[in-house]
């Protein structure tokens, strides 16, 4: 097999963004944000005629986007820049959010210190019922006002989030955008780095587009475990929009990750194994990508998808996709593996699903996992190669460690091939 020559040298941390995606800067408390302003009050209309109102934390800016809730009570940091939000209005259902701060931010790691998901803000903006402005945590540096204006991430409070899930829930997909309340004030949009949503549209639906250019990175890049040896498997992780807490769990296990753009030929990547990443949108969207993961599936080397992976690979496999009426977005959804006396719970955050179609269920894959609540399809697996995928999250930031044995036995099996036969 032809070998993709890759730099082995470190890379620097702006490698692995975007062009324009904004970088963490390590000392927000040395910038320039100005708290001396009064509160300025928002509204949040909604795609039904619905609005609420509340007051601005964050920057005084506007945005719009899906409406999308997590039912959540800690990982608020993990959810913000997670960039399978990339687009959306995330709506937190529990009331107090903010009140162990933003961890620091520390220079010394290639990825993302634990607690960001990526080096930049993925959702376009938050609503939160009551936001905490005095934290206690002994690595919080600041608090979450602080974060989102030194950023340019806009947010409302005091509204009633209860009430917002249920219109979420009853009208899904609902789309909503934040304003100012007073007509006369003009605030400018929310920036999501070269993504410009459609100016001439009340309401914008990020799911609609292509979104895998703007979280994906854009050139290879290597990271090494603590240990490496000649024997170490190398995985190709195709970066989809991915978590940094998939990457320091394969990481964990002893495994190289060769992290590639989600619009790389596959054809000739040297590697032992495949994780397709998780990521936004609708994965419709990249049938190219889907067109080169059919090609993997002639060969047999495993292949581990998460959640937007998961549904990449089950459209490669023949499957159906459909979007759900209000998604999986939290850290207490339980999934059974189908066939066994066993049930997990699992953090999800997904608004599209594969589904049960019994006109072009492919013969040669099962389902693994199923939701105990509505039975949708939470896993698959091949019956005869080492292909399987999740729609939940095992890598667990935040949330549940209940499935983190899905990748140890992934990136375990890499290491003695012979028993994937």
């Amino acid at each position: 097999m032809t070998k993709t020559m890759i730099p082995e040298a470190t890379v620097e941390e702006s490698q692995s963004l975007p062009p324009h995606r904004p970088h963490y800067q390590h000392d927000i408390k040395s910038s320039t944000v100005d708290n001396s302003a009064a509160p300025l009050t928002g509204q949040l209309i909604l795609s039904t005629g619905d609005k609420l109102y509340g007051t601005f934390i964050g920057a005084p800016l506007s945005c719009r986007g899906e409406m999308v809730f997590t039912t959540s009570l800690v990982g608020y940091t993990e959810s913000i820049t997670d960039p399978s939000y990339f687009g959306q209005i995330l709506t937190f259902a529990y009331p107090l959010i903010g009140n162990y701060g933003i961890p620091t931010w520390t220079s010394s790691h290639q990825l993302p210190p634990l607690g960001y998901e990526s080096s930049s803000i993925a959702a376009a903006g938050i609503i939160v019922n009551h936001h905490c402005d005095q934290t206690f945590h002994h690595t919080s540096s600041h608090n979450l006002d602080r974060w989102l204006k030194h950023y340019q991430v806009p947010g409302l409070t005091g509204i009633d989030t209860r009430h917002l899930i249920h219109l979420i829930r009853d009208n899904a997909p609902l789309l909503g955008r934040i304003e100012a309340m007073d007509p006369n004030i003009n605030l400018p949009p929310r920036s999501l780095g070269d993504w410009v949503p459609p100016q001439d549209e009340s309401f914008v639906d990020a799911s609609q587009h292509t979104l895998l250019p703007y979280v994906s990175c854009q050139a290879p890049i290597i990271y090494q475990p603590t240990s490496r040896s000649p024997a170490t498997p190398r995985i190709a992780l195709i970066d989809c929009g991915v978590k940094a807490q998939i990457i320091r769990k394969i990481l964990d296990y002893g495994c190289e990750v060769l992290r590639i753009p989600w619009n790389s030929s596959l054809q000739n990547i040297d590697c032992s194994g495949w994780v397709i990443s998780n990521g936004p949108g609708d994965p419709a969207y990249a049938s190219s990508l889907i067109n080169e993961i059919k090609g993997l599936l002639t060969e047999s080397r495993p292949i581990l998808g998460i959640c937007l992976g998961h549904q990449l690979l089950g459209l490669a496999a023949g499957m159906h996709c459909e979007r759900m009426t209000y998604g999986h977005r939290s850290h207490n959804q339980p999934v059974y593996e189908v066939g066994r006396r066993k049930c997990y719970m699992s953090s999800q955050n997904h608004g599209f699903h594969l589904i049960d179609h019994p006109t072009s269920q492919p013969s040669d894959w099962q389902v693994w996992f199923r939701n105990a609540n509505d039975q949708s399809i939470e896993g698959i697996r091949h019956n005869t190669k080492p292909f399987r995928s999740v729609q939940f999250h095992p890598e667990a930031a935040g949330g549940p460690q209940d499935t983190a044995w899905i990748i140890s036995e992934f990136c375990s099996q890499l290491a003695t091939p012979s028993s994937l036969l």
